[in-house]
């Protein structure tokens, strides 16, 4: 029998994603047995972030303050908006240094097998930030899973009939890729998807 606040902490490092009973059971021993401060700090930043982050008023990502640093910077293109799924959709997105516009973060896609439909994507919000009469074009970036098909889907039609220039991501060949390796789906998409040069 295990003291009940080694069964609490375990069970609290479940709920992370793909954490099982043995993973956080390991990652508990760890933080008590070798690594007291790191689970000191790991607390501290936990609790900080709960009581600091919330979502920004205009792009839903995640904020310390009440608009993000990129929604309000003016050298922003407030005339492109690009969809994402996720926070970490937002943060490849910005990697690539490619895309220069604002965004709205859905934190998820529509998933009706899951519960998630259009209230949880915040798909309301979304439709004011786009009609706030700047945005001139909103770009689809969710990803290209059935659930981000059809999310992108549905706020496409939702946006061409209020007016807006709708576009998707590209798809296709990655970078580098050689056709012998890429899977034939992929290879047809990037058929499709063509341009001229």
């Amino acid at each position: 029998m295990q003291p009940a606040a080694l069964e609490n902490l375990i069970g609290a490092l479940r709920v992370l994603p793909g954490v099982g009973p043995k993973s956080a059971a390991r990652m508990a021993y760890h933080l008590l047995q070798r690594d007291r401060k790191g689970a000191e700090q790991l607390a501290g930043a936990l609790k900080h972030a709960l009581t600091h982050l919330h979502h920004c008023r205009l792009c839903n990502n995640f904020s310390e303050a009440e608009v993000c640093e990129v929604c309000t910077s003016p050298k922003r293109d407030k005339q492109q908006l690009a969809v994402v799924e996720m926070p970490t959709d937002f943060n490849m997105m910005e990697a690539t240094h490619s895309y220069a516009g604002l965004y709205f973060v859905l934190m998820g896609r529509l998933s009706p097998l899951d519960g998630i439909g259009p209230r949880e994507i915040h798909l309301d919000r979304l439709i004011s930030r786009a009609l706030d009469g700047t945005v001139e074009e909103v770009i689809l970036a969710t990803n290209f899973t059935p659930e981000g098909e059809a999310t992108a889907h549905t706020i496409g039609e939702l946006l061409k009939a209020r007016g807006l220039k709708v576009s998707r991501l590209a798809r296709g060949v990655p970078v580098g890729g050689e056709l012998e390796y890429v899977d034939s789906g992929t290879l047809a998409q990037a058929v499709r998807d063509r341009r001229t040069v």
